[in-house]
């Protein structure tokens, strides 16, 4: 493999943990929209990481990496919590809350943050492999 495929590699992974923080960003807040242009409250989104290296070596008979991120909302059910005095609620006094769980939100940007750092250092190593074998040849 050479160097180019590891920067093409790494910077398509960093692409996707910054799609994944901004996904992330979105969901925490929407955590408390109880009413959307839709007139529902606000449904979560989730992050499906694709490749399309696969599909490209049959076609082309090339290796190409890449790692690409799809966004789709998330179809559990919303949440229904009794606030009888809450404008959007329904005649029993229930109101339908987002599908937004704060915690996992935050487990899910930590593990983000922490997989672009890992892509970036990745990027620092392949730099300096770079540089090495520069060296070898003076």
């Amino acid at each position: 493999m050479d160097i180019s495929t590891l920067f093409q590699i790494s910077g398509s992974a960093l692409s996707v943990q910054k799609r994944r923080m901004e996904v992330v960003a979105e969901n925490l807040a929407g955590a408390e929209i109880t009413r959307t242009a839709e007139g529902t409250p606000y449904r979560r989104k989730v992050v499906v990481l694709e490749s399309f290296g696969a599909h490209l070596d049959r076609a082309t008979g090339q290796s190409v990496p890449d790692i690409r991120a799809t966004v789709h909302p998330d179809p559990t059910p919303f949440q229904k919590v009794h606030e009888p005095g809450h404008p959007d609620a329904d005649e029993n006094g229930y109101v339908e809350k987002p599908n937004v769980n704060v915690m996992e939100e935050m487990i899910n940007m930590i593990s983000a943050s922490r997989s672009y750092e890992a892509n970036t250092k990745a990027i620092d190593a392949t730099k300096a492999m770079a540089r090495q074998a520069m060296q070898i040849g003076r």
